[in-house]
């Protein structure tokens, strides 16, 4: 069957320049996505290559070399808007390297007498600008369907356009070779409806994105709020119980933070709640949940044994002391107390485990603050060997291991020695 090239042509710019069109005035709409102008404005360049392509040369005589040219520009576009969406920055350069490349090897003068050579050498071009646009796309963590359809079916659809000219002239006979631009027609239009559905489709996804990162982020210091934090913690529980494997949660409670707002003010308290939710970021594993439960107050949950989680918050506490020592030229002298309790095959639910873990908190407050303190359980040989390589790093006065008590639970009892005023059971959540 024979294909009109004109009608084809015609077609396909005018696709590619509504489709552009339509890019740039969703970018208009939601000027933060800047990524879209970036891709409308390289579908209304592709249009113009394909438009100078299939002009006939009487009508305008151009050189043959610039709709490859504004190709090669228009894939580097595209490339630049992924790594804009992505939050990366834009690299100029790159957007005109393949054009370069490209103008620089047709004046060599093999290149430009075979033009099969420059289909090849066109085709290697697009293809490393394909390769790139795959990198940029896999590197983004989010793993959302839409973002997994992305990082595929765009570099596909790319590479099997682009490069089919090359597989033409390769395998077919040379008058079935000489229609390669009737199938580059058609892939083109096939290639621009699909990459521009699968692009609102990544902007659609970018949105619930950050609204669902509003919904579930403490606004002040980044972390998870309170609701998000119980949801993730629950699913790591239900999963680690399924695992049959250990889980630790830590609290952490800013020592006299209410004399650190009325002495410095309100504005250093926020940034003392900042450096710490910063601190404790460095601090963690990537697969550790922390969120802030409220106020001075924060939580983290950790699938780890007791040793394992209190190496890790001896650490938090350790660089805390030492980074919240002055902040903002104020000597705010910051440090934490931390209650931890532990589950050694997390049978237990998320509520138990914060009654278990702010009793031992309150043990830390109780024993002089900037100290780790942890809840009974029935596993003493873990408190034991959480204590012997506590004590190896040098950190035995900053943490000891509460055992349990005779009524059953950590901290009940009111010491004989407590100030007063001080409570003889654990306080609830809400009431510190």
């Amino acid at each position: 069957m024979m294909l009109d090239i004109s009608t084809l042509s015609f077609v396909a710019i005018c696709i590619a320049a509504l489709l552009g069109l339509f890019l740039i005035f969703s970018w208009l709409q939601e000027r933060e996505v800047r990524a879209l102008a970036w891709w409308g404005t390289a579908y209304l360049i592709g249009g113009s290559s394909i438009a100078l392509w299939t002009v006939p040369s009487p009508m305008l005589k151009l050189p043959a070399f610039l709709p490859g040219t504004l190709i090669f520009v228009a894939c580097g576009m595209v490339w630049n808007g992924v790594r804009l969406f992505h939050g990366r920055r834009v690299l100029p350069i790159a957007i005109f390297a393949g054009a370069l490349a490209w103008l620089t090897l047709c004046q060599i003068p093999a290149v430009a007498i075979d033009a099969n050579l420059r289909i090849a050498i066109g085709a290697v071009i697009i293809a490393a600008y394909t390769f790139s646009t795959a990198i940029e796309l896999w590197r983004e963590r989010r793993k959302s369907l839409c973002s997994r359809t992305a990082a595929v079916v765009v570099p596909m659809l790319h590479a099997v356009i682009f490069l089919s000219p090359v597989a033409m002239h390769t395998w077919l006979p040379p008058h079935a070779a000489q229609n390669w631009i009737d199938v580059f027609i058609l892939e083109a239009l096939v290639y621009a409806i699909g990459a521009a559905f699968i692009v609102l489709l990544m902007v659609k996804d970018h949105h619930v994105h950050i609204q669902r990162h509003a919904a579930s982020t403490d606004p002040l210091t980044g972390l998870l709020n309170r609701r998000a934090f119980l949801e993730g913690a629950r699913s790591l529980c239900a999963l680690r119980r399924k695992e049959r494997n250990p889980v630790t949660l830590l609290m952490f409670d800013l020592d006299h933070f209410k004399s650190i707002n009325d002495t410095f003010g309100h504005a250093v308290g926020d940034d003392v709640l900042r450096l710490f939710a910063s601190t404790v970021k460095s601090c963690m594993r990537a697969d550790d949940i922390v969120g802030r439960l409220g106020g001075e107050e924060f939580a983290a949950i950790v699938p780890a044994d007791l040793a394992a989680t209190s190496r890790i918050a001896e650490r938090i506490r350790a660089s805390f002391e030492v980074t919240g020592a002055v902040v903002n030229g104020h000597p705010i002298g910051g440090t934490v107390s931390i209650g931890a309790a532990f589950s050694p095959k997390a049978d237990s639910e998320v509520e138990t485990f914060l009654a278990r873990a702010d009793a031992a908190l309150y043990r830390a407050k109780h024993d002089g603050r900037n100290r780790l303190r942890t809840a009974d359980d029935d596993e003493q040989p873990e408190q034991d060997e959480a204590a012997r390589l506590i004590a190896a790093a040098g950190a035995s006065n900053a943490v000891r291991l509460v055992p349990k008590s005779r009524g059953g639970r950590a901290g009940l009892k009111k010491p004989e020695n407590a100030p007063a005023g001080e409570a003889a059971t654990p306080r609830l959540l809400s009431q510190r």
